[in-house]
């Protein structure tokens, strides 16, 4: 939808210097904004109806434009000049001159430029002839220069001749200073803001009603990440239980029960058995209930399910699901976000397939300055975490984690020996 005239105006007057030489002229802002004067001054009048939003105000300030005779000259050229032009060199009756454009009125100023002569005595009457070669309209370039907006470029004496023959017309032009209310405010502890009026808040008054529905924008960029799992081969795998055991969240994963992140300040346990934590494996810190860590156990019940097929068949898995962590919120961190999870299982992977799967992965995602640093995770080995620069803040940013799953992992779920799992990881959020 187009911006209406008052709103071009207000856009118009924000842009202004506030204070006794602020404001614009109402011919000036609506030559800059392509407008009719009238519809201009009309715009103005409908905003002041409305209180204290604009003020206007009549200022000695004049602005010359051209009259109607005034743009057809400047369209066709003086008179005098249009006379002398249509005027053939052997000359003419006099009675024949005067039916040329523009003889009525520029017969007598042609000849006191003295560009027409006069000769009464010729045969057959008076006879009117150019008295020289050829003319320069200063007429016509004047009320150009004032077209153009240069009237205050034009000698006074030209201007007041131009004026004289209803050429030109000097206008007044009401001035729209900035109102007093868009007086900046900043820094508010100055406290001026407190004198300046302000027009009262309707909180009565109702809103453009949306269109459409929108989508939150965590769920348009997990759509994209989906897609894009997709459109590489992946498989989704099934993520719908947050209340995960402690088997396939840790256990599992070949993280050892004393393991930091195993403590109640990282995890949320549910309700059960009094923890216990033991240098020993004990079934029972297994079977413990909690709210999920990551998505990471799902990966785990996946190869699970996948080793106990007849017949090994590499597999491409995905998900994007809620995981929760026993965090203090901050700008960093969250007690409940979206974890991003990419998981390949095929014989002979290496670390180098691991990489260029990420950078075709994040590619797709647009972004493609990529670094891997070496890291430790417990159920991977080799690790590496993965930097993308950022353009705005100008740095690298680490953007996940990722990894090739280690044999301890993997073994116990029965998985060949030569079958190799490379996965890696991001929060959505991020």
């Amino acid at each position: 939808m187009s911006p209406s005239v008052a709103e071009l105006l207000l856009q118009r007057l924000e842009r202004e210097p506030p204070g006794p030489g602020g404001g614009l002229c109402s011919l000036e802002a609506a030559a800059a904004l392509g407008l009719d004067h009238q519809t201009l001054v009309g715009a103005v009048k409908s905003l002041q109806a409305l209180g204290e939003v604009i003020e206007a105000e009549a200022r000695a300030a004049t602005r010359w434009e051209l009259s109607e005779e005034g743009a057809e000259v400047l369209r066709a050229g003086s008179p005098e000049v249009r006379l002398f032009r249509s005027l053939p060199p052997e000359g003419l009756p006099q009675s024949d001159a005067m039916k040329l454009p523009g003889a009525q009125v520029g017969f007598s100023k042609a000849m006191a430029n003295k560009w027409l002569r006069l000769d009464k005595a010729a045969p057959g009457g008076p006879r009117i002839f150019r008295a020289v070669e050829a003319v320069q309209d200063a007429v016509q370039d004047g009320l150009r220069r004032v077209q153009e907006g240069d009237a205050a470029g034009l000698p006074e004496r030209e201007r007041n001749e131009l004026k004289r023959r209803k050429l030109l017309l000097e206008v007044g032009a009401p001035t729209f200073p900035p109102p007093p209310q868009n007086d900046p405010i900043t820094p508010p502890c100055r406290g001026s803001w407190r004198q300046l009026p302000f027009k009262p808040y309707n909180f009565s008054a109702l809103g453009l009603p949306p269109a459409c529905g929108h989508l939150h924008p965590l769920l348009k960029v997990r759509s994209q990440l989906r897609q894009i799992f997709l459109e590489m081969g992946f498989t989704e795998m099934p993520t719908d239980n947050f209340v995960e055991s402690s088997f396939w969240n840790f256990d599992a994963l070949f993280q050892p029960q004393q393991h930091p992140a195993r403590d109640q300040h990282d995890t949320f346990f549910l309700q059960g058995p009094p923890p216990r934590y033991k240098y020993e494996w004990k079934v029972e810190e297994a079977r413990k209930n909690l709210l999920r860590t990551h998505t990471t156990s799902a990966s785990a019940r996946a190869l699970y399910h996948l080793a106990c097929q007849e017949k090994f068949t590499p597999v491409k898995y995905f998900s994007i699901d809620r995981v929760f962590r026993n965090e203090s919120l901050d700008a960093t961190h969250l007690a409940e976000f979206h974890q991003v999870e990419g998981v390949v299982a095929d014989r002979g992977l290496t670390l180098g397939h691991l990489m260029g799967t990420l950078r075709e992965f994040f590619t797709k995602l647009g972004i493609t300055k990529l670094r891997f640093k070496p890291a430790y995770n417990p159920y991977t080995e080799p690790s590496m975490e993965v930097f993308s620069y950022h353009e705005g803040l100008k740095k690298w940013v680490e953007v996940g984690n990722s990894g090739v799953f280690r044999p301890e992992l993997l073994l116990p779920m029965g998985l060949p020996e030569n079958v190799s799992v490379i996965a890696w990881g991001l929060s959505l959020e991020r």
